[in-house]
């Protein structure tokens, strides 16, 4: 995501804040309109505190830009007839070098990004919550109010690992953040699914909801499975040498697998002189 900043970039792969899952988006649309702002008219904070930016992460954006465009706008106030950034400025500055003239862009007053916050902090502390629009929730906070996870951590009450833990859960599938909600999948659940394989998510969600797996089955079925692999692949291992000697040998690929040991012959032919030489 573009905005998150501060790290985040790589924990949540998306580059929008998901409407369908906001809890808050009824609220921002009454505090905030929406609009193409040139961006000779835009002028950075001088307060924000990140003043540093990789030539080359801006460089990798700009292409994206360039071939895409802003996915995800910046966040301005009205300043003096100018728009001031309140979180974007990383956007602003690659869009530039490509060569945008505007660039989209969330206005708010100043009242009213800060009864957004507020809002949402309040959302976030909500019970009734689920884990997806909670972790929306935080994403919103960073990538339109520059908020680090520690800085979402001291206003909600919570731990900084919890904000991240639950972040992660915005890098699950579409269809997967929908069937969570449904079922009412808790994050302890689905968290050990988050950095796994799409196809296995899908394999072995419907195990998870029909058996009613708890937190700590669901991460002993990985780990076993991942104990099976490993040890078939050191059985692999163990018998390479003696399948490229014995394909050598016979001039067919062997294969090797527990005790049994088989040939591949790529023709009637090859197949007969197997035969011969066995004999």
């Amino acid at each position: 995501m573009a905005g998150l900043g501060r790290g985040f970039e790589s924990l949540i792969p998306t580059e929008l804040i998901d409407d369908e899952f906001d809890p808050t988006i009824a609220e921002d649309k009454k505090e905030s309109k929406l609009k193409e702002i040139k961006l000779t008219d835009i002028i950075r904070d001088e307060e924000q505190p990140r003043r540093e930016f990789s030539t080359e992460s801006l460089e990798a954006l700009a292409a994206s830009i360039k071939e895409h465009g802003v996915l995800q706008p910046i966040v301005v106030t009205r300043e003096e007839g100018k728009y001031k950034i309140v979180a974007g400025e990383r956007r602003w500055r690659a869009s530039k070098i490509a060569g945008l003239d505007k660039i989209p862009a969330i206005v708010r007053t100043l009242d009213a990004q800060n009864r957004l916050e507020l809002s949402i902090i309040e959302n976030a502390q909500r019970e009734d919550l689920n884990a997806i629009e909670l972790a929306t929730a935080y994403a919103k906070l960073q990538a339109q109010f520059n908020l680090s996870s520690e800085d979402i951590a001291a206003k909600v009450g919570k731990s900084e690992t919890s904000i991240n833990n639950t972040l992660r859960l915005l890098s699950l599938p579409d269809d997967v953040k929908k069937i969570m909600i449904k079922e009412r999948l808790t994050e302890g659940v689905m968290r050990p699914l988050v950095s796994r394989d799409e196809k296995e998510v899908k394999k072995v969600l419907p195990k998870i909801i029909s058996e009613g797996w708890t937190a700590r089955k669901v991460e002993r079925y990985f780990a076993e499975n991942k104990k099976k692999s490993s040890a078939t692949a050191i059985k692999r291992r163990e018998h390479i040498k003696d399948e490229n000697a014995l394909t050598a040998k016979y001039n067919a690929v062997a294969e090797i697998k527990g005790r049994s040991l088989t040939f591949r012959c790529k023709s009637g032919a090859e197949l007969k002189e197997l035969i011969e030489k066995l004999k």
